[in-house]
């Protein structure tokens, strides 16, 4: 079963508001989301993943961009790398990572501070 786009979006917006953003020693006033993917990179189905991913946000009023920062990683198929992207991801750092399937793993493992959405939705993550 999958979770409506809304639902995860809205997740996602809650765990980034919920913690606070002085982590990092400057403040930023752009919230980053890391989004962690086994799957292949652009252009490809991700692409248009993504292009669903950021139109849920931009329902909400978020414009990657703008007011909201997405950074993407792809294993590309090679899930030995996941757990090097999602350390990436934290030393970005990002305020919440979205994984699922075999990526929660390399982020649970990667950090123990920043939140974890587990999406469900094909268009919050790579759906290979």
């Amino acid at each position: 079963m999958t979770t409506p786009r809304p639902t995860l979006t809205g997740i996602l917006l809650l765990a980034l508001f919920t913690v606070p953003l002085v982590a990092d020693a400057q403040p930023r006033s752009v919230p980053r989301v890391g989004v962690l993917s086994p799957g292949k990179s652009p252009p490809d189905d991700a692409f248009r993943q993504q292009e669903r991913f950021e139109a849920g946000l931009r329902e909400l009023g978020w414009t990657p961009g703008s007011n909201i920062a997405i950074d993407y990683r792809y294993a590309d198929g090679n899930l030995d790398r996941l757990p090097a992207l999602a350390a990436e991801l934290v030393r970005i750092p990002v305020n919440v990572i979205v994984a699922r399937g075999l990526t929660i793993r390399a982020a649970r493992e990667a950090t123990a501070t920043i939140p974890i959405v587990m999406a469900a939705d094909p268009c919050a993550a790579d759906s290979s």
